[in-house]
Formats: structure tokens, C-alpha cells, sequence
């Protein structure tokens, strides 16, 4: 059968309704059912289903990039190891976290003190299977984009990165500054991402932040003892700088302009305004619309940035009507034109002017 990209996606068809395989894709989707560590809401483990089902509505014509798909997108079987992970690691976390953290317990409890070393194990463990899936792909050349689960995920698919980069920077869209210190006692917490990527991969020489309104004392001062490693554009002072008048897109230069030539897109879906993912694990009101971040991306491309690949994390479908897709249709948008950008910089696509 001859694929036709203006018709409508064919029953049983993967990701965006292509029929790309592994062996034949250049664009790789590593779905990581995780969320052991979320606190508040939750559903982020089903976000590569739900971004996954709703993709087959979405157009393959892109307004910004020349058909993105002819390089081939393909997304991997959710893994049923890391769904079991999941399941036993959010049994036990629940326990940590209804006890307020092991650390508020007095006396010390032996049984919480053993679910949390137990879902600290199991989160290890998972970063380990993420770097090892993603070096198995890059070394196959592909490229590769993380889909979440919770934002602790891509944290193995930066050190595979940093193995074979020595240089590069992490552009990050959060409501969250994503830097406490083991958030709840969870080593590898959602909330803790940013703070154990600059801890422990020196590689990442920049970590430039985008629509963070939500943060904590401890977060202010690591990012002072981070020095220029660190630039954070808060939604507050983007929100102000608009309110004078100046243009969004004087704003996207000056954040592309303070990251490297080499770039990892870390992009937590609560970084939009609630009104793109109402359902997402930890909203925030404010936030960006969903064509800045275009606009930020877009530009990232046109000053000759590279983007060595990304993750889209923190999706959750609506837990009380599992019919809307609302949740899904935005995450899976989003996901096609970071596919689309990430072609585009490493000139496997043509962007358009």
C-alpha cells in the first residue's frame, strides 16, 4: 500500500499513524512508564499511551519544518519490566509519602526507612535501563526522544549523551526548577532532576531554564552556588518584560543566546499555561503559551544550535473521563514538532523561513 500522509491514520499503525519500524526510523521514542516519586497528582506513567493514542490525529504537515516524517518515527513497546518497577516502587513510595518523608519520622521507623531504599534501588534502576537503551540506539545512529512518565526519567538519557559529548548545555521548560535536594528522601525524585544533572554530569557545562514560577528557598541558593552555570528566565520577570511591551521573540533570542552549540530539549509539559495539560502531576497557574516555546525551539534552530535530542515528560491523561484525550492530543503535538526541531538542527529537515 502506498502511504499517503494526507489521509487518515490506518487502524493499528504506530506513532503518528506511521508505519516506520525500529531498523527503518532515524527518530527513536523511548516510552518510560514511570512515576514512583510523585507526590501530588498522578497519571504521568500513562503518558506515553495516552500521547501515543492521540497521535494519530495529528496532521503530518508542519508549518515550520519540511515533512519531518519522511526520516522516520518510530516508538518502542512500553517495557513490562519498568511497568512492574513502577507499580511495586509507587506502592512503597506511597507510604514514604503519606508519612511526610522518613525524615520527619520520630523514632525512626525500620519499615519506611526500607521502602524508600527500596524505591531509591528501583529508580537506579531504571536510570540504568535508560542509559542502556539509549546507548543502544545512538550507537545504531539514531535519534533519540525520551517520553515520560515523570521528569526524573531523562536522567539516564544524559549520561548516555554525556558520554560521547563532553560539552553541552540542557534547555529546560518547567513551572518547577526541578533542583531540591532528594525531595521526600527520593534520590532520584522528579523535583531533584536538574539538581543530580548538574551534580553528577559534568558534561552538562549549561542548564538554561524557561518558565519556572514555583520554587523553594534550598532551590534559590543551589542556583547561587551554581553561578553562571545555571540562567533561569522565571515566568515572573518573562511576564513583566511582556507587560512593558517587549516582544516575545527579543525574549526567545536572549534565552537561546546563553545556550551552547550543542543542546538537550528537557521539556516538562507543566511548563505551559494549565490550560494545555489541566491533568499534569503538579500544575501551576501562569506559564508559557505552546507557540513561545515553539518560538524558543524555533529560534534555538535558526542560530544554528544543535539538539542532540530530547524528553517530554509529566503528561497525564484525565483520571475521571478517560475519553478525553485533551491531555494526549497536546503531548503528542508538542512531541511532533520537538521530532520536527531536533530533524531540522542536525539537517535531516529543512525549516522553513
Amino acid at each position: 500500500m502506498v502511504f499517503d500522509p494526507n489521509a487518515p491514520a490506518l487502524a493499528g499503525s504506530g506513532v503518528f499513524g506511521l508505519s516506520h519500524g525500529e531498523n527503518d526510523a532515524l527518530v527513536i521514542l523511548l516510552p518510560v512508564p514511570w512515576e514512583a516519586t510523585t507526590s501530588y497528582g498522578g497519571g504521568a506513567s500513562d503518558g506515553p499511551r495516552a500521547i501515543l493514542e492521540a497521535s494519530a490525529q495529528v496532521d503530518l504537515y508542519d508549518l515550520d519544518v519540511d515533512r519531518p516524517y519522511l526520516a522516520g518515527i518510530h516508538m518502542l513497546a512500553e517495557s513490562e519490566e519498568i511497568i512492574a518497577k513502577n507499580g511495586q516502587a509507587k506502592s512503597l513510595a506511597r507510604k514514604v509519602i503519606e508519612a511526610g518523608g522518613v525524615g520527619r519520622v520520630v523514632p525512626r521507623d525500620a519499615e519506611l526507612e526500607g521502602a524508600l531504599a527500596r524505591v531509591n534501588a528501583l529508580s537506579d534502576e531504571v536510570n540504568q535501563w535508560v542509559e542502556a537503551e539509549v546507548v543502544r540506539l545512538l550507537d545504531a545512529g539514531k535519534i533519540v526522544g525520551v517520553v515520560g512518565g515523570d521528569h526524573s526519567v531523562p536522567f539516564g538519557a544524559l549520561c548516555a549523551v554525556a558520554a560521547r559529548t563532553s560539552q553541552f548545555g540542557v534547555l529546560h521548560i518547567d513551572a518547577h526548577a526541578d533542583t531540591r535536594d532528594a525531595y521526600e528522601g527520593f534520590e532520584h525524585s522528579h523535583a531533584s532532576i536538574m539538581r543530580n544533572v548538574l551534580l553528577r554530569i559534568p558534561e552538562v557545562g549549561k542548564l538554561v531554564q524557561i518558565g519556572i514560577r514555583d520554587v523553594c528557598e534550598q532551590e534559590v541558593h543551589f542556583g547561587a552556588q551554581m553561578g553562571s552555570r545555571i540562567r533561569t528566565f522565571t515566568d515572573r520577570d518573562i511576564a513583566r518584560q511582556k507587560h512593558d511591551g517587549v516582544p516575545f521573540s527579543t525574549l526567545a533570542r536572549e534565552v537561546v543566546s546563553a545556550l551552547p552549540p550543542l543542546v538537550w530539549v528537557s521539556f516538562d509539559i507543566d511548563g505551559l499555561d494549565p490550560r494545555y495539560c489541566p491533568h499534569t502531576g503538579t500544575p501551576v497557574p501562569g506559564g508559557l503559551d505552546i507557540h513561545e516555546v515553539f518560538a524558543i525551539v524555533r529560534e534555538a534552530v535558526r542560530s544554528d544550535r544543535q539538539i542532540l535530542g530530547f524528553d517530554l515528560c509529566e503528561v497525564a491523561p484525565n483520571p475521571f473521563q478517560p475519553e478525553d484525550e485533551w491531555d494526549g492530543n497536546v503531548g503528542a503535538r508538542v512531541l511532533y514538532k520537538l521530532i520536527a526541531f531536533t530533524l531540522a538542527s542536525q539537517g535531516k529537515s529543512k525549516l522553513f523561513d
